[in-house]
């Protein structure tokens, strides 16, 4: 019986374990550390909802509109593994986002101005 060893033996197995050191994801606290994080933000912007506690006058729009973006970036590179990927699918995801945001711009002066 002869015994051939192929040429690409073992090559796939070497070649997956390259791919993952190439994609280091963070461990699991860092996931929940992001949660964590997102909680507070989240529990804040309920806290403005007592103004007999606080009032945060003219601050308040700013404010929430600032946390709302906080956390929209912490869900899109974390969760959604932005942060890890491939530069063109953030670029992607940024570029349908601004085309998004330009529709609705425009639907909203639309009805602004022609209504």
């Amino acid at each position: 019986m002869s015994t051939t060893v192929s040429e690409h033996e073992g090559t796939e197995h070497e070649h997956t374990e390259h791919e993952h050191s190439e994609h280091e994801h963070p461990s699991d606290w860092a996931y929940v550390k992001i949660a964590l994080i997102l909680a507070v933000i989240t529990a804040v912007e309920v806290f403005t909802y007592f103004e007999s506690v606080f009032d945060w006058g003219s601050f308040l729009i700013p404010s929430l509109l600032i946390m709302m973006v906080v956390k929209f970036w912490l869900v899109a590179t974390w969760f959604m593994h932005l942060k890890f990927d491939n530069p063109i699918f953030s670029k992607m995801f940024v570029g349908g986002l601004l085309l998004a945001v330009g529709v609705y711009v425009a639907a909203l002066a639309a009805f602004e101005f022609w209504a």
